[in-house]
């Protein structure tokens, strides 16, 4: 098996992939703490983007739109521990704290090697190689012990860390202008702007004049079509990028609506 997940406990996990690549989008439920033992984790958002190497450690926060790519290097495999902090969790942990987190935009934090964080995660090592089931207490000590370490060494973090409420109803059409190369079921979009499917789906269609999944191929294959005329990249390198599973289905689409293949609109271009 190319990729295989060892778990402490469902908030637990070790993962260790040996493929070419692992490419995946999420928008997570749990906060989720991660430390990079070997491979390289690129993580792109529709602003800004993000390279982990090994000995990183990272939190990727619950809601956060992202591509996220798992790439084995240097002949190792992508190995990685990944801890949840779920709501649930937190919720637990600050009830014992007398805390007024102020209100901060959620990104995606670095802690580069900190040797307090590496050496929490790498304590979790040896449990994964036990057979039995883990004993609950001590998976919720490992996890308390992170968020009070992450505390300390970033004062600010409870600004998301301590923020339990759900997406409130935002401006649909920035939103999707903004997010829509991220390959997500209608009902995240939804969730992510504060709305129920339904409601989506007739918001969506009041400000654009179209269904939701036609408009998202339409400006997936025009950014796609941009990536490949404008800067010149190639079919394999775009198509994760702007909202399709495979390549495959990529060229079929792309063909469909304007007429050529990727390859072939290529090589047009350069005659």
């Amino acid at each position: 098996m190319d990729y295989q997940v060892n778990y402490i406990n469902p908030e637990i996990k070790l993962s260790n992939y040996t493929g070419r690549l692992f490419k995946t989008e999420a928008a997570f439920n749990d906060h989720l703490l991660v430390w990079l033992i070997s491979g390289e984790t690129k993580i792109i958002q529709a602003d800004e983007s993000f390279v982990f190497g090994p000995g990183s450690t990272f939190l990727i926060p619950r809601n956060q739109l992202a591509t996220i790519i798992n790439i084995p290097k240097d002949g190792l495999p992508h190995k990685a521990v990944a801890m949840h902090l779920s709501v649930k969790r937190l919720r637990d942990f600050y009830d014992h704290q007398n805390v007024t987190p102020k209100t901060a935009a959620s990104r995606i934090l670095s802690f580069h090697k900190h040797p307090l964080l590496e050496s929490c995660l790498a304590s979790l090592i040896p449990y994964f190689e036990i057979q039995e089931n883990f004993p609950e207490n001590i998976a919720s000590l490992k996890i308390i012990e992170a968020i009070s370490i992450l505390r300390n060494i970033d004062p600010d973090i409870d600004s998301i860390l301590a923020s339990f409420d759900d997406p409130n109803k935002i401006d649909l059409i920035s939103f999707m202008e903004k997010n829509f190369m991220f390959n997500m079921p209608l009902e995240k979009f939804g969730y992510l702007t504060g709305r129920s499917l339904t409601t989506f789906k007739r918001d969506f269609h009041k400000a654009f004049n179209i269904t939701p999944q036609r408009w998202l191929t339409k400006k997936r294959l025009e950014l796609a079509y941009y990536q490949l005329t404008e800067k010149n990249k190639k079919p394999v390198d775009i198509y994760y990028q702007t909202g399709f599973e495979n390549l495959s289905h990529f060229s079929f689409a792309f063909k469909k609506h304007f007429g050529h293949s990727p390859t072939e609109l290529q090589r047009i271009k350069t005659q």
